[in-house]
Formats: structure tokens, C-alpha cells, sequence
């Protein structure tokens, strides 16, 4: 069989989207060198690259070729070139991981759905553009998850709240259609201790922390857990909150409503290396999620992997993939993270219990298990 994986997210310059794929990519190569499947002998892979990651990605198995497609996401290139080259190689299958599949594409395909961020949460808030063309853009997005999800031989959540949510979201898609397969968390990686307090000072960061991971779009809810940092702070003068990411326009935004309400102990320390990011980590009092909506929880299950406590939002995502390895907290009641917060604070016996539970949630979670189950699904979806 021929199948076609866009790549075009692989690594870090596609962050959470891209992750999934190098990892995909990367445990579909150890299948087929170890020939663990019948029907993997003969498959040949064709991986679909944009220049600004094609050196990153460097074949491992003999079946695994790479194909340049500079085409960026979201674009009318996408839509209408894609597809040509596509063609050129008679593939049997594509993958695409993300829902942005080209309307004009018309060989069997399998999509990934992460989440449905985009369909229930349609505010300029998330977005830097002018409200006219944003809802432009909203509405030609809504098409193209609809074309996708409907013109799809099979398509993969990463949840059973996902398939839920796009079952209920569009109720003329077959259950059967719906396959869920979950994504896993990074390997425990365990650093030398010698440079930490170097490393935490680079970053202006004193002891004890919470610690929160990622963009701050407004449905991961960041000014919440700023107003009630400031609140348990009554009880807990010196803790501090760290945010680390990636300075963009949703940042300086959060920098500024720090700023406008006086808050302190708020530290922004950029982008983190992988490095010095699991230092961080490691020396925080917990790991804070207070995410309003997710359609899998990665960073929470990548923060345990590391032997730190997790705070969440009670989410049904987040209930579903942490089930009791996390405390929880109403994200939507201010009051309710703080009395969180100054809990797992107080409480070092349940921050270590937390991560016992942590280390055994995460062996339910398997990148190697999860392209097996992709892998699969290939299989059935040429029939």
C-alpha cells in the first residue's frame, strides 16, 4: 500500500500538532524495520515536507521517503496545489493530522480531529485579526472541518470526549467512522540537579512556584488562574506563577492585564528549551491546567512523565485522561482555584501521592501503541 502522511507540522514548529507527527512517523518506521505486522512489508510511506522542516526529518527505514510540499497551512496553495501533488504519487491512503485537508483532494484519506477548539469557541478574542476577516476565516475553516470529516474514509479523536463532541457536532456522521486512539506523553527524562538553581535564576525565578505550559489563548484560561494566584497569595505571600512560552500577541495581552491590575509575582520567562524546560518543571510545587476546553491532555500527562503534581480544570477531557492523578478545580470559579492552589501547596503529602499516580497514569499511554492502532486503521480503511 502507498500512504501519504502531510508532515508539513512535524516538530516543534507545528508544537502540539507537530509532536503527534514526528512521533507518529518516527514509531511507524520502528513497525515496519521490525516487521511486526503482516500487511507493514510491502507498505511504502511517502512523507509530505515544507522546506522549513525538511532537513529535520531524516528517514530511518528504507520504505520512508520524503516529498518537498512547500505549502503553508491554511492558504489557498493548500487547497488547490496540494492536491496535484498529491495525485503525482497514487497514493492509496493519505493521513492528514489536522483537519486542514484540501476540499479539492479527492483519493481516500484518514484525518486526526484534536479538537473542535475552532467550532466552539468563534471569538476575536482568539484571534489578531480585524472581526470582518475573522469571521471570514471562521466560517472557510468551519467548511473545511465539515469537507474533511465527512469526505473521509475514517477519522481518528484523540479522545473519547472528542469523538463525542464530533458526533454530537455533527450528528450524520456514522459512529463506526469514529475511531478513537490515543496520543501518549514524552519519556521521563531526568536531568543532573548541578545547574538548576543556575538555570532558574536565568530565567529570574525563585522558589516555590506554580508552573504553566504553552500558548494562552483565551480558552486555556491564563488571567482566571492570574486573579486567583493574587488571591491565594493572602495565605501564601512568596508563591509565584510562572508562565513559559513562546512571546506572542496573546502574551504581551496577558503581560498587559497583569500590569493594568497590579498583580505580582507574575513571571513570563519566554520559550524554554526542552532542557531547561524540564528543569522548570521539576522544581515547581505543581503544574497548573485551567483550560475551559481540550481535546486531549498532553502537557499534564508530559509534566507527570517529569514527577511533577497537576492542578486541573475538571474539564471532561481532563477527568477522562488524568482520571485521579490530578487535583481539580472549577475553572470557572475563581475562588475555587485558589482554595486548589493553596491546597497542593500546603499538602506535601498529597503532592507525593499525586505523583505516584502520576508515574502510573502515564503507562496507560503509548506512542508505539498508538501508531499500531493507526496503523490499523490504515489496513481497514483500504477495504
Amino acid at each position: 500500500m502507498r500512504i501519504g502522511i502531510d508532515a508539513r507540522f512535524l516538530g516543534p514548529v507545528g508544537k502540539g500538532l507537530g509532536r503527534y507527527t514526528q512521533k507518529l512517523i518516527e514509531n511507524l518506521e520502528k513497525i515496519s524495520s521490525q516487521k511486526k505486522t503482516t500487511f507493514d512489508k510491502t507498505n511504502q510511506y511517502f512523507i509530505f515536507l515544507r522546506k522549513e522542516n525538511f532537513d529535520e526529518y531524516q528517514p530511518k527505514d528504507k520504505n520512508f521517503h520524503k516529498v518537498l510540499a512547500d505549502y503553508r497551512w491554511y492558504t489557498f496553495s493548500e487547497q488547490f496545489k496540494f492536491p496535484f501533488l498529491l495525485r503525482k504519487y497514487k497514493l492509496d491512503l493519505v493521513h492528514f493530522p489536522h483537519f486542514n485537508v484540501p476540499i479539492f483532494y479527492f483519493g481516500k484519506f484518514i484525518v486526526t480531529i484534536h479538537d473542535l477548539i475552532l467550532v466552539h469557541f468563534p471569538i476575536t478574542r482568539s484571534s489578531t485579526l480585524s472581526p470582518l476577516i475573522y469571521w471570514i476565516k471562521f466560517l472557510a475553516y468551519k467548511m473545511v472541518i465539515k469537507s474533511a470529516l465527512f469526505r473521509s474514509n475514517k477519522i481518528i479523536a484523540v479522545s473519547r470526549f472528542t469523538k463525542k463532541d464530533i458526533l454530537k457536532e455533527y450528528p450524520k456522521i456514522p459512529n463506526k467512522k469514529v475511531t478513537v486512539i490515543y496520543e501518549a506523553s514524552e519519556e521521563c527524562f531526568m536531568s543532573s540537579p548541578n545547574k538548576d538553581e543556575e538555570i532558574l535564576s536565568r530565567y529570574g525565578i525563585i522558589k516555590p512556584y506554580l508552573i504553566y505550559v504553552g500558548n494562552v489563548y483565551p480558552h486555556k484560561n491564563p488571567e482566571r488562574l492570574i486573579l486567583a494566584l493574587d488571591l491565594a497569595r493572602k495565605k501564601i505571600k512568596n508563591l509565584k506563577l510562572v508562565f513559559v512560552g513562546g512571546k506572542d500577541y496573546f502574551y504581551k495581552n496577558l503581560e498587559t492585564f497583569v500590569s493594568e491590575h497590579r498583580i505580582k509575582n507574575i513571571i513570563f520567562s519566554g520559550y524554554a528549551p526542552d532542557y531547561e524546560l524540564n528543569i522548570l518543571l521539576r522544581n515547581a510545587v505543581a503544574y497548573v491546567r485551567p483550560s475551559l476546553y481540550e481535546g486531549f491532555e498532553l502537557p499534564p500527562l508530559e509534566a507527570m512523565a517529569k514527577g511533577v503534581p497537576v492542578l486541573s480544570s475538571n474539564h471532561t477531557c481532563a477527568l477522562e485522561i488524568l482520571e485521579d492523578s490530578a487535583l481539580y478545580f472549577n475553572p470557572k470559579n475563581i475562588k475555587d482555584i485558589a482554595q486548589a492552589i493553596i491546597k497542593i501547596y500546603q499538602d506535601k503529602s498529597l503532592r507525593q501521592r499525586l505523583i505516584q499516580k502520576g508515574y502510573q497514569q502515564i503507562k496507560k499511554y503509548s506512542w508505539e501503541r498508538m501508531a499500531e492502532k493507526t496503523l490499523k486503521l490504515y489496513n481497514s480503511a483500504k477495504k
